[in-house]
């Protein structure tokens, strides 16, 4: 084999691939389609729901014989040093290429949804933290350094990013997502991609498409979305991921929208992925989500029938094992019930792509780099950043803070002194050792008690915890309430305990039925604030709570969803003064804890009016944050204008830092289209920028609009530019406007297609 074409590295990728699959056997062929989770558990209290019965018996030594398409989660499925993970890796190719006849190891991915889901490795804050931050630049470089992280330790593809935008802030899986708005998921997951990708990774989008918007919030539940809103709401972070990121795989949804599966979709994964989109990579199954076909979805009667139908549809890979794409599949293409050209197509991505990423050489090189530090110096500093960019300060009316530094503070809440408050659902210590209580977290991550002591020293600083995450016991209430009226000021650290399947208050299957505070904590809360000393609300979450309860009863609101390892540090830098809270909401915070789903993209009907006694309008609005110095926008520039329904037009403003301090602004670009021919979200995001600006500074910030920005799906299901009058609001939060343009696009409605602009690009210059 060693002289044959396709291991010749000079020929082109396709030639190599398409000899190589000449010389294949079926068996062959199909072992290429399939991944192994070695050491994954199919029983006890650590497995997901149906994951037993969607497990495939096999024997290992065997099935390698065959080849291998991928291996699952040697480092996320249970504790082990980095170093001994590494080399118990390579071993595992190397048995893998010296079993086969054509000595082609796997693709082995893992999950890096927060950093490397690996024991000892830096927990970074969870996506909703990264859309809060309003910094795709930032973001690419965590992409990058989980990335490198990931090729050190042997990893070739990255289950990341989630591109869902968020539909019902009570679905769990919330924290994973990176917001409401799907101009926001799009720049920021694609910053992510770009970092992932730059580092030699394969990003994996998911769940593609349309997951989050599952009807009433229930993880997996059916899809009702509608045409146009799938096409200008789901899609647009995939597009924007593939084409400007370069992502080399996707992920199939487990939902089924109006009664078809996405993994049984042809025209999702093959028409608009495929041929009009022209993404060339591999689909890969969500983890049992084949099975899923025959036992949740019920359109496919057995394994090999929804072998074909996923097969058909154009998913590539069965993962996490080989219940439908292995021996199932085999049977089905030998008895004439499934092509084998569909075998043939499947197999010849994953092969191009393993071309790709240099393992069909025969110098593939199995052994890590070196010695690997994934909690390293540099990457806890990004994490820091992260997340102190990414703390919301969502009220503080009369200034009480930052905290003086020698005053009384009582800490008070569940979440205050517990470490694992940091993390979200998909961080190794929240994710797997819950099922190792034996093994230590393996990673420092300071609590925000711990943090706020060494923050302020001088400060009197005491705790009480008050009640648990979600039990109903109010016992510790009074301790909490007598530890607040001895202090000063009491901060309340309130919030969710990430987890799986309901074994947690936030995370994958932990969905809710309102979105009260868990447990008592809002009873905590009410008891707090009766006692008159000033309370700071401290939430750590993941995902909004509605907080209308306590308007104009708290004397600040701070909200940091799942802030990561160095989230303590964070938010006590933001209590003390010594960070100036940067980030801005990601997804609309609600008044009352009903009248869901609301996110801020709704049109006249969804919003506030005289047809309905319940008000959706949140209480914070989408893009909301404060700072502890202010801010003037000076000298806007955006006349009245016509632009061709093909044109651009330019406005800008300048934002001068009238405070005494550093700070950021956010300087935010919305779309209000009065008249279209469907119903249009009122305002809609199309652009942002950051600006860091010293005190006295100030730096001009122009935004390049271009007409298809404006562009929708129609009554036929076409996006179009339409004529017609359209503003431009640059705004501090999708609710605060601070200057408007007016446009009116002439000429015909124009069909923008697959190719259209999609950002608005933006240019700052300092100014004297």
């Amino acid at each position: 084999m060693t002289t044959a074409p396709w291991r010749d590295t000079a020929l082109a990728a396709a030639a190599r691939v398409d000899d190589l699959l000449s010389r294949m056997t079926l068996e062959e062929k199909t072992a290429q389609l399939y991944g192994v989770w070695v050491g994954a558990a199919t029983d006890g209290d650590g497995v997901a729901p149906l994951q037993r019965e969607m497990t495939a018996d096999h024997d290992w030594d065997e099935l390698i014989t065959l080849g291998l398409g991928q291996l699952t989660r040697s480092f996320g499925t249970a504790p082990v040093d980095p170093a001994v993970g590494a080399q118990a890796l390579a071993r595992a190719q190397r048995r893998i290429a010296a079993a086969g006849r054509f000595g082609i190891p796997a693709v082995a991915h893992e999950e890096c949804l927060a950093g490397f889901t690996a024991w000892g490795a830096t927990a970074y804050p969870v996506p909703l933290a990264w859309g809060a931050t309003f910094d795709p630049a930032l973001v690419e470089e965590l992409g990058r350094r989980i990335g490198d992280d990931l090729r050190a330790a042997g990893v070739h593809q990255g289950l990341a990013p989630v591109l869902d935008v968020v539909r019902d802030p009570r679905w769990g899986r919330v924290e994973e997502t990176i917001g409401e708005d799907p101009y926001l998921v799009g720049t920021v997951g694609t910053a992510y991609v770009r970092g992932l990708e730059s580092a030699g990774v394969i990003a994996t989008l998911k769940h593609f498409a349309g997951y989050a918007a599952s009807a009433g919030a229930r993880n997996l539940a059916p899809v009702r979305a509608g045409v146009r809103e799938f096409a200008d709401v789901t899609l647009p972070p995939f597009e924007m991921a593939l084409r400007e990121g370069g992502a080399r795989s996707v992920m199939a949804a487990y939902t089924e929208t109006d009664g078809v599966p996405a993994s049984a979709d042809p025209r999702l994964l093959t028409e608009l992925l495929r041929e009009e989109w022209g993404f060339t990579g591999t689909v890969v199954a969500d983890y049992f989500g084949i099975g899923f076909l025959q036992t949740l979805h019920r359109v496919a009667g057995s394994p090999a029938e929804a072998a074909r139908v996923a097969l058909e549809a154009g998913v590539d890979v069965e993962l996490p094992s080989l219940k439908c794409y292995g021996k199932p599949l085999v049977t089905a293409v030998r008895e004439g019930l499934v092509p084998e050209s569909l075998v043939d197509r499947a197999a010849r991505r994953v092969l191009l792509q393993k071309c790709e990423l240099g393992l069909l050489d025969e110098d593939w090189r199995p052994e890590p780099a070196g010695p690997l530090d994934l909690d390293s110096a540099a990457n806890r500093a990004l994490a820091r950043r992260l997340a102190e960019e990414s703390v919301v300060l969502l009220d503080n009316p009369d200034g009480l803070l930052p905290l003086a530094p020698d005053t009384r503070i009582a800490v008070v809440g569940p979440r205050a002194a517990d470490p694992l408050a940091m993390l979200g659902c998909y961080s190794f210590p929240s994710h797997v050792l819950p099922h190792h209580p034996e093994v230590p977290t393996g990673i420092g991550i300071p609590s925000v008690l711990e943090s706020l002591r060494a923050e302020l020293p001088d400060a009197k600083v005491t705790f009480a915890q008050g009640c648990g995450v979600s039990d109903p016991d109010p016992a510790g209430f009074a301790e909490a309430v007598a530890r607040a009226a001895e202090a000063d000021v009491c901060v309340a650290v309130l919030g969710d305990r990430a987890g799986l399947f309901g074994r947690g208050t936030s995370g994958e299957g932990c969905d809710v039925a309102d979105l009260q505070l868990p447990g008592v904590q809002g009873e905590l809360l009410d008891a707090l604030v009766g006692t008159g000393v000033p309370v700071v609300l401290v939430l750590l979450t993941g995902r909004p709570y509605a907080l209308g309860r306590w308007q104009g009863r708290l004397g600040a609101v701070v909200q940091a969803f799942f802030p990561g390892a160095e989230g303590g540090p964070a938010v006590a830098g933001v209590l003390s003064g010594r960070v100036n809270p940067s980030g801005r909401l990601p997804v609309s915070v609600p008044r009352s804890p009903g009248g869901q789903p609301w996110t801020y993209l709704q049109p006249p009907l969804g919003l506030a009016g005289e047809v309905s006694n319940l008000d959706p309008t949140p209480l914070y609005a989408f893009g909301h944050g404060r700072s502890y110095t202010a801010f003037a926008w000076e000298d806007f520039a955006g006349p009245d204008a016509e632009i061709g329904t093909d044109g651009s037009y330019d406005v800008s403003v300048t934002v001068r830092n009238t405070g005494d301090r550093d700070g950021t602004e956010v300087v935010q670009l919305y779309l209000h289209d009065p008249v279209a021919s469907v119903t249009r979200p009122d305002v809609r995001l199309i652009g942002y920028r950051r600006l860091d600006l010293a005190p006295g500074q100030a730096r001009r910030v122009s935004f390049r609009f271009h007409a298809d920005l404006s562009s929708f799906t129609d009554r036929s299901g076409t996006r179009v530019v339409e004529p017609g009058a359209l503003e431009l609001r640059l705004s501090s939060s999708s609710a605060q406007v601070r200057h408007t343009a007016r446009l009116t696009l002439t000429g015909p409605v124009r069909t923008p297609g697959h190719g259209r602009r999609l950002r608005c690009a933006a240019e700052v210059s300092d100014v004297g």
